[in-house]
């Protein structure tokens, strides 16, 4: 797939953050694109900014395997199938394990973990039968695990498997599948989380060499476009968060946690005082969503 001009891509989260910005680039390119996220509003604004000919929006919830398949049944009738399919919605909670709202946590793996099934799900047959390639969004945090955010570690570490798994099972049909591993990106997800949480901003400050700095929505989005034209099994952004992967094994022992290690004791009960204080485990705006 050195081109994507023409393709048809389904983007769950696609209303901001990584997703409008790959669905940007995408359609630059001259693909036909099937948005889907709860943010209605959100996802209007992108669709007038893009033009109506080549996009369609879905306002869906992923956690709803019937309300994927629509959004994936719309889009192969308005477009004739699909092509790509980049399972990209996601939210994070903050909190201790003792201490997280365990609603709050059930809710990140029924978008994080489940949400990614269900996308996978409603496109895989037009997928396969357009031999295409599927991108399941995970994490740095896959191979490196991040205090007061349990869920989300695990949800990112189990979508990564899952994409290996689904990569042996639909290798012999003509489909690729790539994972996509991220460190810190300028989204409204983390920006919301700097902006609830010091704590958090200051676990970051306090991480080794690359691990605290941010990168830009845009960077990630270039590295995401040249992973799907390529049909990568890995696309890594910052590039070297590949080598991560490489190192987890040590990440998991003593030495690779003792820099970690040292913050945990002052940190992390600063952060659950400051998500008891908010009420939420969720940033304000995922808060809102998913009430609604």
């Amino acid at each position: 797939m050195s081109s994507v001009n023409g393709k048809v891509a389904l983007i769950t989260g696609g209303a901001n953050g990584v997703g409008a910005e790959v669905a940007r680039r995408l359609h630059e390119k001259g693909a036909k694109l099937v948005l889907t996220d709860l943010d209605e509003v959100l996802l209007k604004e992108v669709a007038t900014r893009l033009g109506d000919e080549r996009v369609l929006t879905v306002v869906a919830d992923v956690r709803n395997f019937e309300a994927m398949q629509s959004a994936a049944d719309n889009g192969i009738d308005r477009f004739g199938g699909i092509d790509i399919a980049i399972a990209n919605a996601g939210i994070a909670t903050f909190g201790s394990v003792l201490h997280v709202d365990p609603a709050a946590f059930k809710t990140l793996l029924d978008v994080n973990a489940l949400g990614v099934f269900h996308t996978v799900r409603a496109a895989l047959p037009s997928v396969i039968e357009r031999r295409g390639y599927l991108l399941i969004v995970s994490s740095l945090a896959a191979y490196a695990a991040f205090p007061g955010a349990a869920s989300y570690n695990l949800s990112k570490a189990g979508v990564e498997h899952f994409a290996n798994a689904l990569r042996l099972e639909v290798a012999h049909l003509g489909v690729d599948v790539g994972s996509a591993h991220m460190s810190w990106i300028d989204t409204p997800l983390v920006r919301e989380s700097k902006a609830d949480l010091a704590s958090f901003r200051e676990m970051i400050t306090r991480l080794p060499g690359p691990l605290k700095k941010t990168t830009s929505v845009e960077q990630c989005g270039e590295a995401f476009i040249k992973g799907i034209e390529g049909r990568r099994r890995q696309i890594n952004c910052p590039g070297w968060v590949g080598a991560m992967r490489w190192l987890r094994p040590i990440l998991g022992t003593s030495f690779g946690e003792f820099q970690t290690l040292k913050s945990v004791p002052e940190l992390l009960p600063q952060m659950d005082a400051e998500v008891a204080a908010l009420g939420r485990s969720m940033s304000a705006r995922t808060d809102e969503l998913e009430k609604h």
